[in-house]
Order: structure tokens, then C-alpha cells, then sequence
């Protein structure tokens, strides 16, 4: 899509750029990975072993504490699906390392291992790479990126898999095919099940949006970076959302900075509180990682 300056009222189109090579690429992506994707960096070129003889391009935990591993496609002929998910096999089968690699760079955080996330970038992606991801019982992501002259550069997400955890390898004895929309409700009351519905409702009409359920904590709301996280209890509603200073008259976003990574406000969800409002400060925090 090409896109244009304006001066004077006369448009001008931006010509389009290019990165020296993957390198430059990974390196650009790596020391902006929070403010791209919300992840934390953890490790470049990490080596696989000698036995299995590969380097994973970038390491990294999102704000949901889930493990990401990013690789990059140069080529047309980059077969970088399956390289990629020969590493994510890989880390299932290998937390320890993973948990020793986060706690040198990170310290003590908690990993949730429900989801771990393969993020694919390249310049474009092929009609067979868009099909084969949907054929996948992976949590893959493709993410088309675009450099343009003087230094702008645009990334938006292509596709992604619709991952099914039934009778899937996982790392722990939890069943994660039981988290879905209907075990989150399940977990608080009528009234504010009915109340989080309709909040619900206007979240999805955001573009872009995509909606994460098979966590057993709660359920998340993001873009390139999570934007709001709804955590169910009997008589509360946790949400979570990426900044503590919105406009907000009804004084209804605590800070909890020093809490949380990723979410800096919580907002407590209780039935007599104005569905408005907190509809207002969530297009607020999706607004925010436009």
C-alpha cells in the first residue's frame, strides 16, 4: 500500500527502502522489540546444542510471560516455517535451558508455557505460507514488515494459525483445551459475565484485534502488543490495561506499575460500575499501540 507526504496540499509518495540484509533486519527488530511487540528481549543467535546444530535468530517473553521465538525470512525460497518450527519443538522439549537463558537476562519471572509463540517476519509472505500456518496445530504468527526512505517503517500482522491444544505435546499436566471463552465466564456471575459481553462486544469491532482465550489466568485482548486482560473472579473482574493515566472522571484506573510488566493499571470490574467508562478506557489502551 503505498503511502504518502503532504505539504502544501500536494502528496508526495514515500519510496520504499530496504535492509542491507537479515542481519540488519534482526538487529533492528531485537533492540525494538518492546516497543514493536511488547516482548523482552532474551537471546540472539542461541544455539539449539551441538547435537540438534541450529541458532535461534531471537529469544524473547511476552508481557503474558509466554516464550517467543522470532525468525526471519529473507528469501523467497527461505523455507523458514518449518526451521521454525523444528525450534519450537525444540524449546518444548527443552525448558530448562529456556528458564536458565530468562532468569540470566530477566531474573525470577514466571513462564507460561500454555502458549508458546512463533512469530515468522518477512517482507511478504506466499499464498502456500498463509495456507500451511491455517494446517498447523502451532500458535504461529506471520507479520509482513515495510522500510520506507527516511527511516519509517510500518509491520502489521498477516496471518496467524488458530491453534487447537487438544492431543498437543505440552510441558506441563494441565489441559489447556479446557480455556476457552466459556471457562473464564464460567468462573464469575451472571451479571458481570453479561457486563464483560458487552464490553466484549465493542472490543472486537476495534480493527486488528485479536483475542487470546487459552490461558487458564484470563483472558487477553491485543494488536502487535496486548492492549487490555480480563482476569474472572465470583464477584470481581480484574482488567488490565497498558497505562495507569488515561482520561479517566471516575477515577476507576489504580497504577500498579510496580506490579505488573506490560499492564501498568488495574481496574476493578464490579456490577454497579458504568459499562461506558470502562469501554472508554479500553479503546483508550488499544488506541495506545496504534
Amino acid at each position: 500500500m503505498p503511502i504518502f507526504s503532504i505539504s502544501n496540499n500536494t502528496a508526495k509518495q514515500i519510496k520504499l527502502s530496504t535492509f542491507e540484509d537479515e542481519g540488519s533486519l534482526q538487529n533492528f527488530i531485537e533492540n525494538n522489540l518492546e516497543e514493536i511487540f511488547s516482548i523482552k528481549f532474551i537471546a540472539s543467535e542461541f544455539s539449539t546444542g551441538e547435537k540438534h546444530g541450529g541458532r535461534i535468530d531471537t529469544l524473547g517473553l511476552d508481557e503474558n510471560g509466554s516464550p517467543v521465538i522470532i525468525e526471519y525470512k529473507w528469501g523467497e525460497k527461505d523455507n523458514v516455517i518449518n526451521q521454525g518450527l523444528f525450534y519450537l519443538d525444540w524449546l518444548i522439549d527443552h525448558v530448562g535451558d529456556f528458564q536458565i537463558a530468562t532468569e540470566r537476562k530477566l531474573g525470577n519471572v514466571k513462564i507460561d508455557w500454555g502458549r508458546p509463540r512463533l512469530i515468522l517476519i518477512a517482507s511478504s509472505f506466499n499464498r502456500y505460507d498463509k495456507y500451511a500456518i491455517n494446517r498447523m496445530n502451532e500458535n504461529i504468527e506471520l507479520w509482513d514488515y515495510t522500510l520506507y526512505e527516511n527511516g519509517l517503517f510500518s509491520i502489521e500482522l498477516e496471518t496467524c494459525s488458530q491453534p487447537s491444544t487438544k492431543n498437543k505435546k505440552q510441558v506441563t499436566k494441565i489441559d489447556y483445551s479446557n480455556y476457552d471463552l466459556n471457562y473464564h465466564l464460567n468462573k464469575t456471575s451472571k451479571e458481570l459475565k453479561e457486563k464483560f459481553l458487552d464490553i466484549r462486544e465493542q472490543i472486537l469491532e476495534f480493527g486488528g484485534v485479536k483475542e487470546v482465550t487459552e490461558q487458564k489466568s484470563g483472558i487477553t485482548y491485543k494488536t502487535s502488543k496486548s492492549f487490555a486482560r480480563f482476569e474472572f473472579n465470583k464477584s470481581v473482574i480484574n482488567l488490565l490495561l497498558r497505562d495507569p493515566k488515561y482520561i479517566d472522571p471516575g477515577g476507576l484506573v489504580k497504577d500498579v506499575t510496580t506490579f505488573e510488566w506490560g499492564y501498568k493499571g488495574l481496574v476493578k470490574i464490579k456490577p454497579e460500575i458504568y459499562n461506558p467508562a470502562i469501554a472508554g478506557l479500553v479503546e483508550q489502551s488499544y488506541n495506545s499501540t496504534l
